[in-house]
């Protein structure tokens, strides 16, 4: 963790040379979600309702997704720009290195400009919240936060999917976008508005209903039954980088260097 601060520490301050373009993009990732929850109140406007949801519960929903995702593309971007690394050769240089690769590639890129997009998403959520009568315990702030991570963790788990295929492709495959962009645009409205194989895909597959539709019940009440599993399904989510990180090893174990 020593050496992960000095990575974060040494890229800030080299990002912070330029710091009226880094405060010119944090101002655009700041601008460019509002255009989509612009949309999403527009929707609300002119529907009132989207199967039983009201605005403020997908707003609630919107932020958190919107949060996990900006903290997992400012902390992990070294995953969603591994092709580089790999195609360039420079992958060779972190294997003879005395620590492990995951920390490595996590510590060679941070977008810190997304604080941007993570400001908006904490100034939607406090006012989701402040719209919401949710009667607070503790149980329901440690669930809130445990959605959070959860997000944070699978979209992380995502990244590194994606970066583990490039052992293979040498680049990086479009298709992983439909799971981190398009997932990211999907969990943003409550799950039980889709079809049932999407679902259930985006519950036991990629768990991206364990981030915000099962616990988001538990906080407004709307939970049938016990509750305590709707309180524990984020920990699922927290738990999908264990399958990602074997994946990732699979795939350092039979890396061929591209000779560059």
């Amino acid at each position: 963790m020593s050496l992960y601060g000095k990575y974060i520490g040494i890229l800030f301050k080299s990002q912070m040379q330029y710091r009226t373009s880094f405060w010119l993009l944090a101002f655009g990732q700041f601008l460019v979600p509002f255009t989509v929850f612009a949309g999403l109140y527009f929707m609300f406007e002119r529907f009132g309702q989207i199967k039983g949801w009201s605005f403020h519960e997908v707003a609630l929903c919107f932020s958190i997704i919107h949060m996990a995702f900006a903290i997992s593309e400012c902390f992990a971007r070294g995953f969603d720009s591994f092709s580089s690394l790999v195609s360039n050769g420079d992958f060779d240089r972190l294997l003879v290195r005395p620590r492990g690769t995951v920390l490595q590639v996590l510590g060679s890129k941070f977008e810190f400009t997304r604080v941007g997009r993570l400001l908006q998403s904490v100034i939607i959520l406090s006012w989701a919240i402040s719209r919401l009568s949710i009667d607070w315990t503790v149980l329901k702030i440690i669930t809130l936060l445990l959605m959070i991570a959860s997000g944070v963790f699978i979209f992380t788990g995502i990244f590194m999917l994606a970066a583990a295929m490039c052992f293979w492709t040498v680049q990086g495959l479009e298709i992983a976008n439909i799971f981190t962009d398009g997932g990211r645009e999907m969990a943003q409205y409550p799950l039980n508005i889709y079809q049932k194989w999407v679902k259930r895909f985006f519950t036991f597959i990629i768990p991206f209903g364990c981030v915000n539709y099962l616990p988001l019940l538990y906080l407004l009440d709307k939970a049938p039954g016990n509750h305590l599993p709707y309180m524990l399904a984020p920990l699922s989510g927290i738990l999908f980088i264990i399958p990602c990180l074997l994946v990732w090893r699979f795939g350092v174990r039979h890396y061929r260097s591209t000779g560059s």
